[in-house]
């Protein structure tokens, strides 16, 4: 069965269907290029046809293109890579036109046939570009459905067309969000912002398209740069009014990215170029861009990481071979900031929630917490009355734990302390049925040790959200010593139902996740008692990718908590513990009130509203900031190894069972440089062998904990990858 199929009526118009066979959302493959094309020229060609309209038979319109196809290309070309994904960028181009031109003349711009979208739901990507040269997008006003070129948020820009037309529709300010944010619009604000023509029932939208395509004219179907004296919304680059806008985005993108994330600047660069010459050639500038974009290390590593890795990882690339293991019923202990969290996610995807806490007061304040982000979403008009009702209706706060009964899972939220978690998983058990999983949503505690407290180990298993859980993406599933496939299944099969991403590793203390971040805050720390200028310290966090400073971070989290986690490990590892010199100052700072954000002092100044002054100068009183100041390069080595060898030595202690796993935990646990494509991309991009280099180096400045794990130095030596020796195919073969 093809992707795309023809259906010519009695009307004169040819209605073009995408349907992607066994997928519940369309992508462009490769194949399915040359057969949609096919069809356009027989429509073209066909005396009896006076229209298209291309439509979709799903819900959906296009997710995007399978980017795998771009991979294959690059593989495929041998030692000419870029100049394949050219030619197929331009031919992609070449067809992108001819629907544009849609068969008429070139000279007089009549005679051309007029072609039409009908969009039934979501639209993003290489789907969009198609939109974008019909000459009329007609969508279904659908609550859910969304509209945009979001490739910027992979590491690429929208290179087939949708840069260049975009931009020359709208102007290049109106559209920023669009191309630059990689927003994704509701169908009205799509029309607003000029993504769309129309917004019509979802029953009426096949016949409001075929409607227009017979009624409308030569004129209707020349798009604007076609026409003579066509002029760049807003003002062209030269142009007195367009030269602030392009000077004002160059800004806002360097201020954004830091100049790290080359797709931005090569998109702004496209648009600017682009818009001093004609529309064909400014398509050819597009395409160069785009090749450039798709030869970078890092745009490949992000392509990777944010989307192939990721969505491998959603579908249950490492899932046990178990039966469905669905959650109906999920029962949630300690209705904290935690489990309140918890609650909302799982009711919110529909399942039913018991919300447990030790008084009914706080089991009410845990479920007004999801009628406080539900409001806020009838505020923007994202939710409905309904809806909200129906989600609330869901969570049942209470103190009885009676409650719980025919709960298939159990997610226990109370305080990291042992005994609390044994007397809560002990009263859950006495009730939920023996069939059910248990799970800790401890961010420290080792679960084979809390495992002690349950009648059945092998269904009890850690898993671990991170905060805020409504808007973080990742859950670090944890498997004890005897935790069972079946608890993994469990938990896999729950978090993609909430509509998260997982990463599954083995028991260790701080797991995976905190394992690496924890260093990275103490490296940070350990530099202001040596005397580094904190501004130095959180800018070259932010100069190499971090989302935030060390600092900022710390202060985020809270400085006590740090202190609490510092006394505990300190207890556990002993002679091994190595943190003393970052402790001071954390403990330092506890002494005097400085709790972080909570308290309104930090590392940071605060007003009363809590909202953040600049670091605190009261920080150098104590530490003074040396004469000599380390250069750039080194504070970020020094910030980003402290993680990245981690990531490693997790990886030779079997804690990270898969790459793919740590690189896109890293990114979206807590931010790690998205674009370097996680730790290991960046390794590889960098060399084994260099990253040995700077280990010695660091090692012999900064001590042992740069020292170069084993697993990196043998890597080194052998000239090998990450990803040639632990990814997927390497696996595979």
């Amino acid at each position: 069965m093809s992707d795309f199929t023809m259906e010519k009526g009695a009307d004169g118009v040819a209605i073009i269907t995408w349907d992607l066979p066994g997928k519940s959302m369309n992508v462009l493959r490769r194949e399915a290029i040359p057969v949609l094309e096919g069809l356009i020229d027989d429509a073209l060609a066909d005396d009896a046809v006076k229209g298209i309209v291309i439509t979709s038979a799903k819900d959906s319109f296009a997710g995007g293109m399978d980017l795998n196809v771009l991979a294959r290309i690059r593989e495929e070309a041998g030692d000419s890579p870029a100049q394949a994904l050219f030619d197929f960028t331009m031919g992609a181009h070449a067809f992108m036109r001819k629907i544009e031109r849609a068969g008429m003349d070139p000279k007089t711009n009549k005679g051309g046939k007029p072609v039409a979208a009908a969009i039934p739901g979501t639209c993003a990507g290489i789907g969009t570009e198609l939109a974008l040269c019909t000459h009329r997008r007609f969508m279904a006003d659908n609550d859910k459905a969304r509209i945009g070129l979001p490739e910027i948020l992979v590491g690429l820009f929208p290179g087939a067309g949708g840069t260049t037309r975009y931009s020359r529709m709208v102007g290049a300010m109106a559209a920023a969000p669009v191309l630059l944010e990689g927003k994704m619009l509701a169908p009205k604000a799509a029309k607003n912002a000029g993504l769309i023509d129309e917004v019509v029932a979802p029953e009426d939208l096949l016949q409001a398209a075929k409607d227009w395509v017979l009624s409308a004219t030569d004129a209707d179907i020349v798009k604007p740069w076609d026409q003579k004296g066509w002029k760049m919304p807003g003002g062209a680059p030269y142009h007195p009014a367009g030269f602030p806008t392009f000077v004002g985005a160059s800004a806002m993108i360097n201020g954004r990215t830091k100049g790290v994330y080359p797709a931005a600047k090569a998109l702004l660069s496209a648009v600017y170029e682009g818009a001093l010459v004609p529309f064909d050639t400014a398509l050819k500038i597009e395409a160069r861009y785009f090749t450039q974009i798709l030869m970078n290390p890092s745009s490949s590593a992000m392509i990777r990481s944010l989307f192939l890795n990721k969505e491998a990882l959603e579908k249950g690339a490492n899932r046990p071979a178990v039966d469905d293991q669905k959650v109906k019923k999920v029962g949630v202990l300690g209705a904290g900031m935690m489990g309140a969290g918890i609650a909302y996610v799982s009711a919110n995807a529909g399942i039913e929630v018991v919300l447990i806490d030790a008084e009914q007061a706080a089991a009410d304040r845990g479920k007004a917490y999801s009628e406080g982000i539900l409001d806020k979403g009838l505020k923007r008009g994202k939710v409905t009355e309904d809806k909200k009702a129906e989600v609330l209706g869901r969570i049942n706060a209470t103190t009885d734990y009676a409650a719980l009964d025919g709960c298939d899972l159990i997610v226990e939220a109370v305080f990291e302390d042992p005994k609390v978690k044994a007397d809560v998983t002990a009263k859950a058990e006495a009730v939920i049925p023996d069939t059910a999983i248990f799970a800790t949503n401890t961010s420290t505690l080792p679960i084979s040790d809390l495992a002690k407290a349950s009648k059945r180990p092998n269904q009890f298993i850690g898993i671990h959200f991170f905060s805020p859980v409504d808007k973080m993406m990742l859950v670090e599933i944890i498997k004890g010593k005897e935790t069972g496939d079946v608890a993994v299944a469990k938990a896999l099969d729950y978090v993609r139902q909430i509509r998260k991403t997982p990463i599954v590793v083995n028991d260790a203390r701080f797991f995976y996740a905190n394992r690496c971040i924890i260093p990275y805050i103490n490296e940070g720390v350990r530099m202001v008692r040596e005397g580094v200028t904190p501004a130095l310290i959180e800018n070259a966090a932010k100069l190499v990718g971090m989302p935030l400073g060390p600092l900022q971070l710390t202060d985020e989290t809270s400085i006590d908590l740090g202190v609490k986690i510092a006394k505990a490990t300190k207890a556990a590892m002993g002679d091994a513990y190595d943190n003393d010199e970052s402790d001071e100052v954390l403990f330092w700072l506890a002494d005097q009130g400085r709790l972080g954000r909570k308290s309104n002092s930090g590392f940071y100044a605060y007003d009363d509203k809590g909202k953040r002054l600049g670091l605190w100068e009261g920080l150098a009183d104590r530490y003074p900031h040396n004469d000599q100041q380390p250069d750039v390069h080194e504070v970020q080595h020094r910030l980003l190894f402290a993680q990245v060898l981690e990531a490693v030595r997790a990886l030779e202690d079997g804690v990270l069972m898969d790459i793919r796993e740590g690189d896109v935990g890293a990114i979206l646990g807590w931010g790690f440089a998205p674009w370097s494509g996680g730790p290991f991309s960046w390794l590889d991009m960098m060399g084994a062998a260099k990253a040995v280099q700077l280990c010695d180096d660091l090692a012999a400045s900064h001590g042992d904990r740069f020292a170069a794990p084993k697993l990196l130095r043998e890597m080194a030596e052998k000239g090998q990858t990450f990803y040639g020796r632990f990814g997927p195919e390497a696996k595979a073969a």
